[in-house]
């Protein structure tokens, strides 16, 4: 799995993506366990991810940070990227970010994408 850690500080909210390939909602049970056993990865407010099959099934996981699966999967559709998980992580910072938070989602899965 690929770690990009610290990419995105705003208002005190911390952001990191990961990813790997994945081929199916099991394996991306494990890879996310795999990332929480990293006491960071496990104390952060949102591992936020999105997989997309290779027979177009979309699954997502929003973990509390409401529509940010979507976001995920929406980019990875446009990318014709499947069976790979990708996995948007915050440290809540204290401030809320209101739709900035999806711009940071976004800006975290491309940061990821551009370094496949």
């Amino acid at each position: 799995m690929q770690v990009f850690d610290g990419i995105i500080s705003d208002r005190g909210s911390k952001y990191a993506v990961s990813g790997a390939p994945c081929a199916g909602p099991e394996e991306a049970k494990v890879l996310i366990k795999t990332l929480c056993k990293q006491k960071k990865f496990a104390k952060a407010t949102h591992n936020t991810w999105g997989l997309l099959l290779a027979d177009g099934t979309p699954i997502k996981n929003d973990d509390g940070e409401s529509g940010a699966g979507m976001v995920i999967l929406r980019m990875l559709e446009r990318e014709g990227l499947y069976d790979h998980l990708i996995i948007v992580t915050r440290w809540y910072g204290g401030k809320h970010l209101g739709g900035d938070r999806f711009r940071h989602v976004q800006d975290a899965v491309r940061y990821y994408l551009d370094r496949l």
